[in-house]
């Protein structure tokens, strides 16, 4: 059976008999790949640690029938140890691997391979905040996956202007015209925060304020369980 060897972000496990267990991966050049591990809930396993949720590791699988097989695993990131020991971190490095386990399917998906583990790896370190991270994460991953909020022009009709209209079901801001009537309003400074964190302006997230950061928080929750079509589990834990 063919051999193949790939870097791989652990999205998810669960046990298989007794000892094994199926480990659940977005790879880098594989697109999300689910692979058996013989023998990882033994102490004696040499690499069960290194396929734990937020792990990256290189790995080695040769294809079976249903289920690839994973024969060898080399840490490449040991991000979970430092997640988990902060609730904050781990909440949303949960709904981050949820996320990217229902945007991803078995093409290839470098780029939102490379945005997840920079999340994860921008978490452990603590960079920006948990909860300003996830909703930057939600954002960048909906906009690789074609569903690109629009926070300056009308999302519907493509006005320029001032908007403040917010239409999760179009696609963002909208004007006054395309709004339909009772559509929830945002103040500048949460649209200006949206923008933000969607291009990566860190030095402007970090000077919000609290209630701003809550509203564009809403707002990102909506955005991601409408365009993913199903609610996300890790999103109703994440500690804010």
């Amino acid at each position: 059976m063919p051999v193949y060897r790939d870097d791989v972000v652990v999205l998810r496990t669960q046990k298989l008999g007794e000892a094994d267990r199926i480990v659940t991966m977005l790879t880098r050049q594989h697109g999300k790949v689910r692979a058996v591990a013989k023998g990882v809930r033994r102490t004696a396993s040499k690499f069960g640690a290194r396929l734990e949720p937020f792990m990256v590791a290189d790995v080695q699988l040769y294809e079976g029938r249903s289920l690839d097989i994973i024969t060898q695993a080399e840490s490449i990131a040991s991000y979970g140890a430092q997640i988990t020991a902060d609730y904050p971190s781990y909440t949303a490095a949960s709904a981050m691997v949820e996320t990217a386990d229902k945007l991803t399917e078995a093409e290839g998906s470098l780029q939102q391979y490379l945005l997840l583990v920079g999340a994860l790896r921008s978490l452990s370190r603590r960079e920006h905040g948990a909860g300003l991270t996830l909703d930057s994460y939600l954002l960048r991953a909906l906009s690789m996956a074609g569903w690109a909020p629009s926070f300056e022009d009308c999302a519907r009709c493509g006005a320029r202007g001032t908007h403040s209209a917010m239409v999760v079901q179009v696609g963002g801001i909208v004007c006054d015209d395309c709004a339909a009537p009772g559509s929830p309003r945002l103040d500048p400074a949460t649209i200006a925060l949206l923008g933000s964190l969607l291009t990566g302006d860190w030095e402007h997230t970090k000077s919000t304020p609290p209630q701003t950061r809550a509203q564009a928080t809403g707002v990102v929750a909506a955005y991601t369980q409408w365009h993913l079509g199903r609610g996300l589990r890790s999103l109703e834990h994440v500690s804010r």
